[in-house]
């Protein structure tokens, strides 16, 4: 009998991991709040992590992927998706099954493996260095300190759970900055800022690898071989495109004053994210080691 999966949070990474799972013969859930938008070899399971009662739905299966983003139209704000959100799910996750189910003692509907999508912005170092799993997680940014919050709570109900840290994700049908260079807009921000960055089919096999070799509770930063300075990776973007090159324009004045500080929170990080741990411990072998052969494999 093939293994089951779920994924929460279907949408740019988790439709690429349910297409993998699926070459493989698994069968795959996915938990969404509309089932029109999922591919037809997936099982949908209509559910709303911010609705505790709507989970009762959901299967016992082997391994979990909570990929869930935030969604700026749902009307709820980031923190109750991302904390909350995964407080319901776990709490759903441990609560007793149904009668009928598997008895006293068994832990509900937890899987053998939880895989958490988390985000390289935890970090808030601003000096440009470079930085692993072992260092000090002080974000600026309000998202950064939510999401930190998120695996905290992780942490406390599974310790178990492996994290992926996850640097920006790009690929077919998501260019960052797209439209802004198509149309000629300004860049607004420093130039020389480092971007951390992963191809979508990348990010694919780094959660597939952390199902087959990932240590329980373990965090893996999720990113390729080489950051890029912004300056650079827009201008490839540009001639990739056949726009005009870019051109960047300087954050507004104002602010507590000179240097890091004055800056606004998105701004101040500056870091470039080590992936070591990522490829010698869970064997990723990256297809695009790079921002130019992501971008030659993104159109």
């Amino acid at each position: 009998m093939p293994s089951s999966h779920l994924i929460l949070g279907c949408g740019y990474l988790g439709r690429h991991v349910a297409a993998l799972w699926r070459q493989q013969g698994r069968r795959v859930f996915a938990a969404t709040r509309d089932a029109a938008h999922l591919p037809a070899d997936v099982e949908p399971i209509v559910c709303d992590v911010l609705d505790p009662a709507s989970l009762r739905a959901l299967p016992k299966v082997d391994t979990v992927l909570y990929a869930i983003g935030f969604d700026r139209t749902s009307g709820a704000t980031m923190r109750s998706v991302y904390v909350d959100g995964l407080a319901n799910l776990l709490s759903a996750l441990f609560s007793p099954l149904p009668s009928g189910g598997e008895g006293p003692g068994v832990r509900g509907r937890a899987p053998g493996r939880f895989i958490y999508v988390s985000s390289s912005s935890v970090y808030g170092q601003t000096d440009g260095g470079w930085v692993d799993e072992a260092s000090p997680t002080e974000p600026a940014e309000p998202s950064g300190q939510i999401v930190l919050d998120a695996e905290a709570v992780l942490r406390a109900k599974l310790p178990s759970a492996i994290v992926l840290r996850f640097a920006g994700i790009y690929g077919p049908g998501r260019l960052l900055r797209r439209q802004t260079i198509e149309k000629g807009e300004p860049i607004v921000g420093d130039a020389d800022k480092w971007l951390n960055l992963i191809h979508v089919e990348d990010g694919g096999l780094a959660v597939l690898a952390a199902e087959g070799h990932g240590q329980p509770g373990r965090i893996y930063n999720v990113c390729d071989d080489h950051p890029v300075r912004r300056r650079y990776f827009y201008a490839a973007l540009a001639k990739a495109l056949d726009a005009p090159a870019p051109h960047f324009s300087p954050l507004p004045s104002g602010g507590e004053g000179p240097g890091v500080r004055g800056l606004p929170p998105h701004e101040r990080a500056n870091r470039r994210i080590n992936n070591r741990r990522m490829k010698e411990e869970l064997g990723v072998e990256l297809r695009y080691p790079d921002y130019g052969q992501g971008l030659r494999g993104s159109f």
